[in-house]
């Protein structure tokens, strides 16, 4: 089973307008409310691609309670623990380019953070452990190196994060980080990375723990190194991107998906980049079909 933690989801609006008028009313030409937070991107992802996956994390509220109910529809099995705070509710307004106000979501206290690593003690040999997105307040920077560590040795630790909470979690020697080329340049405090030198990038974190390193380099494609030293890369195929949101999540959960069929890191990588681009090239998340055709072409 494959198991995805999102520490502070949200409820997602996302409107479209054409043009931005600062200090006046802007109407939207079409808007929706989708489940938010890196975790349940995955989730949905794999769902869409018959992979079947389990939802932790915290939920709390109206909100929370809706979140939920986005989520059945989506055929994912719900395990989150409940809060007395209110799931945050995310605007996203893509004009062209995308202007994020996310809110800063659900404190956590001791007693929750011990209810998930509960949970996740109990997680079986083969299982994958799925840690991204955004802490909120009241976790330390060290909680997905806690959380990771609480899995037994046989779980595969997926860890997409920043920073910090990164730096920490490497500690843990996950299987898998998936940083894309801004996050790499924040993470080493450095204003560029040339493509000849995200080798070098990936190699340092491997060095500091983690076991395979993907890279995502937006539309030139994605860079891997894995635990052989051995390094592969993908172009991405041509298209329209419309929103470049959940990519990275989409190409977590196209790797996940089809590691777990082939345990072949080129073919995992290609359909990984042809997960996040269908993403990209859709109002939201991808469906199956068209990841299968961008992976096929």
């Amino acid at each position: 089973m494959i198991y995805t933690v999102t520490l502070n989801p949200s409820l997602d609006y996302i409107a479209f307008t054409d043009t931005i008028c600062e200090g006046k009313t802007n109407r939207t030409k079409d808007e929706y409310i989708v489940p938010g937070g890196k975790g349940l991107n995955i989730s949905i992802l794999l769902s869409r691609l018959c992979c079947p996956s389990t939802a932790l994390g915290f939920i709390g509220g109206f909100t929370g309670k809706e979140l939920q109910n986005l989520l059945k529809a989506e055929s994912i099995n719900c395990n989150f623990t409940e809060v007395a705070d209110t799931t945050r509710i995310n605007f996203k307004l893509n004009s062209g380019k995308i202007t994020e106000f996310n809110g800063s979501g659900i404190t956590l206290d001791t007693d929750k953070i011990e209810k998930l690593k509960t949970r996740i003690k109990n997680l079986k040999s083969g299982d994958w452990l799925c840690l991204s997105g955004s802490i909120p307040k009241g976790a330390k920077a060290d909680i997905y190196k806690e959380l990771a560590l609480s899995a037994p040795d046989s779980v595969i630790t997926v860890i997409d994060a920043v920073g910090e909470p990164l730096k920490q979690a490497l500690l843990a020697k996950p299987f898998l980080i998936k940083p894309n080329r801004d996050e790499l340049c924040d993470f080493f405090g450095v204003d560029k990375i040339a493509d000849e030198d995200i080798e070098i990038y990936a190699k340092k974190l491997q060095n500091m723990g983690a076991q395979n390193v993907m890279i995502s380099l937006g539309s030139a494609g994605a860079f891997l190194l894995n635990s052989n030293g051995k390094t592969y890369f993908q172009k991405a195929p041509e298209g329209n991107p419309i929103n470049t949101v959940a990519a990275g999540d989409s190409m977590i959960a196209g790797f996940i998906k089809r590691y777990c069929e082939t345990n072949d890191f080129a073919d995992s990588l290609k359909f990984a980049v042809a997960a996040g681009s269908a993403t990209a090239f859709s109002k939201w998340l991808a469906e199956k079909d068209l990841i299968y055709k961008l992976y096929n072409s």
